[in-house]
Protein backbone atom coordinates (compact mmCIF):
# COMPACT_ATOMS: atom_id res chain seq x y z
CA UNK A 1 0.00 0.00 0.00
CA UNK A 2 0.97 3.97 0.35
CA UNK A 3 3.11 5.81 2.51
CA UNK A 4 2.26 9.14 3.68
CA UNK A 5 5.02 12.07 4.78
CA UNK A 6 3.90 14.78 6.36
CA UNK A 7 6.13 17.52 6.41
CA UNK A 8 5.29 19.89 9.96
CA UNK A 9 6.23 23.23 9.19
CA UNK A 10 6.32 25.87 12.73
CA UNK A 11 5.51 29.25 10.75
CA UNK A 12 4.77 32.31 12.95
CA UNK A 13 1.19 33.86 12.38
CA UNK A 14 3.31 36.99 10.28
CA UNK A 15 4.71 34.30 8.02
CA UNK A 16 1.37 32.24 7.02
CA UNK A 17 0.08 34.17 4.31
CA UNK A 18 3.58 34.15 3.13
CA UNK A 19 3.72 30.29 3.15
CA UNK A 20 0.46 29.74 1.63
CA UNK A 21 1.92 32.27 -1.04
CA UNK A 22 4.68 29.85 -1.90
CA UNK A 23 2.90 26.87 -2.18
CA UNK A 24 0.08 28.15 -4.47
CA UNK A 25 2.70 29.42 -7.16
CA UNK A 26 4.30 25.92 -7.04
CA UNK A 27 1.00 24.23 -7.67
CA UNK A 28 1.61 21.73 -10.23
CA UNK A 29 4.85 20.92 -9.21
CA UNK A 30 4.92 17.38 -7.96
CA UNK A 31 1.44 16.61 -9.39
CA UNK A 32 3.55 15.07 -12.69
CA UNK A 33 5.91 13.03 -10.56
CA UNK A 34 6.20 9.38 -11.08
CA UNK A 35 4.15 7.46 -7.68
CA UNK A 36 2.68 10.74 -6.87
CA UNK A 37 -0.71 10.31 -5.57
CA UNK A 38 -2.08 13.12 -3.20
CA UNK A 39 -1.44 16.41 -2.17
CA UNK A 40 -2.39 18.50 0.73
CA UNK A 41 -1.66 21.81 2.48
CA UNK A 42 -3.40 21.78 5.98
CA UNK A 43 -3.70 25.65 7.87
CA UNK A 44 -4.03 25.48 11.75
CA UNK A 45 -6.90 25.96 13.09
CA UNK A 46 -6.55 26.53 17.21
CA UNK A 47 -3.68 25.49 19.46
CA UNK A 48 -0.84 25.15 17.02
CA UNK A 49 1.40 27.10 14.85
CA UNK A 50 1.99 24.62 12.51
CA UNK A 51 0.87 23.80 9.31
CA UNK A 52 1.00 20.08 7.80
CA UNK A 53 2.28 19.28 4.00
CA UNK A 54 1.03 15.89 3.10
CA UNK A 55 1.78 14.18 0.74
CA UNK A 56 1.00 10.44 -0.34
CA UNK A 57 3.17 8.25 -2.18
CA UNK A 58 2.71 4.80 -4.17
CA UNK A 59 6.32 4.11 -2.57
CA UNK A 60 9.04 5.12 -0.37
CA UNK A 61 11.33 4.39 -3.74
CA UNK A 62 8.81 6.99 -5.34
CA UNK A 63 9.23 9.75 -2.47
CA UNK A 64 13.39 9.57 -2.45
CA UNK A 65 13.12 9.77 -6.37
CA UNK A 66 11.44 12.95 -5.81
CA UNK A 67 13.19 13.76 -3.23
CA UNK A 68 16.83 13.48 -5.21
CA UNK A 69 15.10 15.04 -8.55
CA UNK A 70 12.46 17.98 -9.05
CA UNK A 71 12.31 18.36 -5.19
CA UNK A 72 16.03 18.97 -4.37
CA UNK A 73 16.42 21.19 -7.86
CA UNK A 74 13.70 23.02 -6.97
CA UNK A 75 15.15 24.03 -3.56
CA UNK A 76 18.93 24.01 -4.96
CA UNK A 77 20.66 27.81 -4.25
CA UNK A 78 21.14 28.64 -1.04
CA UNK A 79 18.38 29.26 1.92
CA UNK A 80 16.72 25.98 2.59
CA UNK A 81 18.53 24.82 5.39
CA UNK A 82 20.60 28.44 6.58
CA UNK A 83 18.99 31.26 7.38
CA UNK A 84 21.52 33.89 7.51
CA UNK A 85 20.15 35.95 4.37
CA UNK A 86 23.96 37.32 3.96
CA UNK A 87 25.32 35.67 1.32
CA UNK A 88 23.96 35.70 -2.48
CA UNK A 89 20.44 36.48 -1.97
CA UNK A 90 18.50 35.65 -4.41
CA UNK A 91 16.41 33.13 -2.67
CA UNK A 92 13.43 34.25 -0.12
CA UNK A 93 13.86 34.15 3.59
CA UNK A 94 12.15 30.65 4.82
CA UNK A 95 8.50 31.38 5.70
CA UNK A 96 9.06 28.41 8.57
CA UNK A 97 10.87 28.29 11.51
CA UNK A 98 11.20 24.27 11.46
CA UNK A 99 10.66 21.47 10.07
CA UNK A 100 10.03 17.69 10.70
CA UNK A 101 8.85 15.09 8.83
CA UNK A 102 6.79 12.49 9.76
CA UNK A 103 6.96 8.77 7.67
CA UNK A 104 3.78 6.50 7.64
CA UNK A 105 2.33 3.45 5.43
CA UNK A 106 -1.29 3.34 4.74
CA UNK A 107 -2.09 0.06 6.34
CA UNK A 108 -6.23 0.84 5.97
CA UNK A 109 -8.58 3.04 4.34
CA UNK A 110 -11.63 3.95 3.04
CA UNK A 111 -13.73 6.02 0.71
CA UNK A 112 -17.03 7.28 0.57
CA UNK A 113 -19.77 4.70 -0.10
CA UNK A 114 -20.72 5.55 -3.66
CA UNK A 115 -24.63 6.15 -4.24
Amino acid sequence: MSIVKINALTVPAEQREVLEQRFASRAGAVEGSDGFEWFELLRPVEGTDQYLVYTRWRSEEDFQAWMDGPMKAAHQGGGAGGGSGAGGGERPKPAASGSSVWSFEVVQQAAPKQA
